[in-house]
């Protein structure tokens, strides 16, 4: 009886372990953010900056083709070694009622050659249980560090 027990204890314990590593972390405005901008800037790679933004801009991501022409005409903004963080986000502390945020990110790095920090904001939309870049907000001034 003990045996019987303890396998199905560990069978137990095995198949919940398997759903656990099935699931996805959940994606967060903050975390889609970074990844888009790591895509482009970091990674440099268009496609991968795909996944995160709606079908319209998905349009005009692949117009552009590559991360510099993306970075230039999309972002307004040409760096390379480029840190991000998020410098502010417009968002309830509980998260639950709110399916549109405004991310603000602030970007270190090199810009034709000389130390840059700018920012660059976007709105999110939450679309069933996912996050996508909905805009690129126009910059109304540029930060010179």
């Amino acid at each position: 009886m003990y045996r019987f027990i303890l396998i199905f204890s560990l069978l137990a314990l095995f198949g919940c372990e398997k759903l656990i590593e099935k699931t996805e972390a959940p994606q967060t405005p903050e975390s889609v953010t970074l990844s888009f901008f790591e895509a482009i800037y970091t990674d440099r790679d268009v496609s991968k900056a795909l996944p995160y933004v709606t079908p319209e801009m998905r349009e005009v991501l692949e117009h552009y083709h590559i991360a510099s022409s993306v970075q230039r005409h999309v972002l307004g903004l040409s760096m390379t070694n480029v840190t991000m963080s998020i410098d502010e986000i417009d968002i309830d502390f509980f998260r639950k009622f709110t399916d549109e945020v405004t991310i603000i990110v602030k970007m270190e790095g090199l810009k034709g050659g000389k130390p840059w920090v700018d920012d660059r904001t976007l709105r999110l939309e939450k679309q069933g249980k996912k996050w996508v870049i909905i805009e690129v907000v126009p910059e109304k001034g540029r930060i010179n560090g």
